[in-house]
């Protein structure tokens, strides 16, 4: 019974190690996989590589731009002369008054060998004196050639003995949110001074017609008028403003765009002035208010609100109600890229807009005009040159035509009359009316002569 027993137990042990000896070596895993039918996965992994040049800042070589830069922007000094408060007592006693002068600072960028400056318009106003300093420290008295105060440009020149070193212009359209940039100017005094960083926007709106460049690139005072470029050296901006509750960096700086700039420099040099090219129409961003109350589906594109008569977009049927969406190959978003794209653009230019007409995309070669309104200094007076149909309707040959006013006067309406005469002195159209109108003082008497629609003369006396 022992041997039976022994036999037993020896043919268990002998089961056991044979059967653990093939799970350990011969028998294989095998798993079922359970899977659940979905829609879309609710995480997804990017496996693409990443981008050597956009991995990281020790990947961009800032040097060659830095080193052809710093010498291409220059220290601007704006001295003024200002006139001290006067007192009775020198009413009286026929004192004159202090004169003192003050100096203001900024940043220009040359942009030809023979000594033209670009700089920001309110850099050098109501200057007495200019004078440039370059990077080697020569300094020379420095001559306004002309100035524009929407775009905030304006265009000097400095005599110097040997060619400088200057910046060319970039296409500042086709500048890239999130590309590397550097601005360059003179803040605080602090001559050639570099700073880095990206383009946080484009078309950034400031409440003006304007478009600007947004970048996060510390801009401080004095960096106004200075250079804004990209990694190859190329001029995309002139620095301009920054936002900021202390007037120093905090985040935003903004730059009037590289074509913007050229364009008005150009128009200044070969014109004297600024040849705005105009498309003809009234109008605003789209959002979903905006879209609501006028029963569309849109909510990106610049809506037409009114269309100019014997404007570019009158002759080429845009109507109110359109949806400007895309002019040549700039998409459009809102009303400050259109006005942005359309600054670097002269009367006589031809634009391709397309449209959204009641859902259907339709394209419009759009030939830009001169500007026919204009603000008029003194009383805010909006008028435009008189049209065929207005000089046959007022029986007048010559005149300008009285579209909006301020509320002030809105009592007196004055809208749809035509200004004839300011003093004794005739008005033949927007250029006369805006330089009479630029004499009114405060002080004086200034009349003008206006024709009715019933073709009654009538006069005002400011």
């Amino acid at each position: 019974m022992k041997k039976i027993a022994s036999l037993l137990l020896v043919s268990v042990f002998a089961g056991a190690i044979t059967l653990g000896s093939y799970k350990l070596f011969f028998e294989k895993d095998n798993y079922k996989v359970v899977t659940f039918e979905q829609e879309s996965p609710f995480l997804t992994t990017s496996n693409l590589p990443t981008s050597a040049r956009g991995a990281g800042i020790n990947e961009v070589d800032f040097t060659l731009a830095a080193e052809k830069t710093v010498n291409s922007v220059v220290h601007v000094k704006n001295l003024t002369i200002s006139k001290g408060s006067s007192s009775l007592s020198d009413f009286f006693y026929g004192f004159e008054r202090q004169q003192t002068p003050q100096v203001g600072s900024g940043s220009g960028v040359i942009i030809s060998p023979d000594g033209y400056i670009v700089t920001n318009n309110h850099v050098i106003v109501n200057s007495s004196q200019l004078q440039v300093t370059l990077n080697n420290n020569k300094t020379y008295d420095a001559e306004v050639i002309g100035a524009d105060s929407e775009s905030d440009i304006a265009l000097l020149k400095i005599d110097a003995e040997d060619a400088l070193p200057y910046l060319a212009f970039g296409d500042s359209d086709h500048a890239k949110i999130g590309e590397w940039v550097l601005a360059v100017g003179n803040p605080f005094n602090l001559t050639s001074t570099v700073t880095a960083g990206i383009v946080s926007a484009k078309a950034r709106s400031l409440g003006r017609s304007q478009s600007f460049i947004q970048t996060d690139a510390a801009v401080n005072p004095g960096n106004s008028g200075g250079a804004l470029v990209n990694t190859n050296g190329d001029l995309i901006g002139i620095n301009t403003a920054i936002t900021s509750q202390t007037g120093s960096y905090v985040g935003y700086a903004f730059a009037v765009p590289s074509n913007t700039a050229k364009k008005v420099v150009e128009d200044i040099m070969e014109y004297g002035n600024v040849q705005k090219g105009l498309l003809g129409i009234r109008g605003g961003d789209l959002n979903p208010d905006v879209a609501n109350e006028l029963g569309v589906d849109d909510l990106e594109g610049v809506y037409v609100s009114d269309v100019t008569e014997e404007s570019g977009a009158a002759d080429a049927n845009l109507q109110k109600g359109d949806i400007i969406k895309q002019v040549d190959n700039i998409t459009v978003h809102k009303f400050s890229e259109l006005s942005g794209y359309l600054s670097s653009k002269r009367p006589g230019d031809v634009v391709k807009v397309i449209i959204d007409r009641d859902g259907e995309n339709i394209t419009k070669n759009v030939t830009l005009k001169k500007q026919n309104t204009v603000l008029l200094p003194a009383t805010g007076f909006l008028v435009k040159n008189l049209s065929k149909e207005d000089k046959k309707k007022f029986g007048v040959s010559n005149g300008v035509k009285i579209i909006d006013v301020p509320e002030r006067y809105s009592r007196y309406d004055l809208r749809n009359k035509v200004i004839i005469k300011v003093n004794d002195t005739d008005v033949d159209n927007i250029e006369d009316a805006e330089k009479e109108f630029g004499k009114v003082s405060q002080y004086g008497r200034t009349s003008f002569t206006m024709i009715n629609e019933n073709g009654e003369k009538e006069h005002m006396i400011f």
